[in-house]
C-alpha cells in the first residue's frame, strides 16, 4: 500500500511541536483524522487550542466508538473521537485516541485503561459529551466536575453502547419499578 500525502494545514504545526510523538492521519472524503496516544491527547488537544498557526477554537462533538465486531482491523477496541474547528481558519479536524480494555466489558467495573484526561478544562462544552461517553461506554475522563450517569439511571448495571451489550437488554426494562402517581395509575398506555 502507498501511502498519500495528507495536506491539511494544521499537520506541520502539529509534526513540529510534537517531532518525538508518533502520530497516524487518515484522511476520507476530505476529513482528516489525527491518531494520537491517550498519554499525549490533552497536551495535543491544547497545542491545537492555543497554537496560533491551529486556532481551534470550538470542540463541535466528543463521541465514542466500540469496534467489537468490525470488519477491519482496529488499533483497539474503543475510541474516543473529538471534532475541532477552527473559525478563524475554517478548519475542521477530528483527533482520535485509542483505548483497549484490559478486564472483561460486560458490566460496569472500572478499568483503569479506558480513562482519558478531561478537556473541560480547554473546551467547556465537552462537560455533557464526557459524561455521555462515560455513561454509554464506560470511558471515563480524569478531572471531570461532575462525571456521573447522564442518559442512564444512577443504578443502572451496564453501558449500553457497548456491543456486547444485548439489543433487548438484561432485563432492565421489565424489572424496573414504574412510579405511582397520587392517584393510583402508572401512567401506562399514555
Amino acid at each position: 500500500m502507498t501511502a498519500v500525502a495528507i495536506e491539511h494545514p494544521s499537520l506541520a504545526a502539529i509534526k513540529r511541536a510534537f517531532p518525538d510523538i508518533r502520530l497516524q492521519a487518515t484522511e476520507f472524503r476530505r476529513q482528516t483524522t489525527l491518531l494520537v496516544p491517550a498519554v499525549k491527547c490533552h497536551e495535543i488537544l491544547r497545542f491545537l487550542r492555543d497554537d496560533p498557526e491551529c486556532d481551534y477554537n470550538m470542540l463541535l462533538d466528543l463521541g465514542g466508538i466500540d469496534y467489537l465486531g468490525y470488519p477491519a482491523a482496529q488499533p483497539a477496541r474503543f475510541a474516543v473521537v473529538y471534532h475541532l474547528v477552527s473559525h478563524r481558519f475554517n478548519q475542521r479536524l477530528r483527533v482520535k485516541v485509542s483505548l483497549d480494555p484490559t478486564i472483561e466489558t460486560t458490566g460496569i467495573q472500572e478499568d483503569p485503561a479506558l480513562y482519558l484526561d478531561s478537556v473541560t478544562d480547554l473546551w467547556a462544552a465537552a462537560e455533557w459529551a464526557e459524561r455521555e461517553v462515560f455513561d454509554m461506554f464506560g470511558i471515563r475522563f480524569r478531572g471531570h466536575p461532575d462525571l456521573r450517569r447522564i442518559l442512564m439511571w444512577k443504578d443502572y448495571p451496564a453501558h449500553p453502547l457497548r456491543k456486547d451489550y444485548p439489543l433487548r437488554g438484561r432485563g432492565e426494562r421489565e424489572h424496573y419499578q414504574r412510579a405511582t402517581r397520587s392517584d393510583g395509575s402508572t401512567g401506562a398506555g399514555i
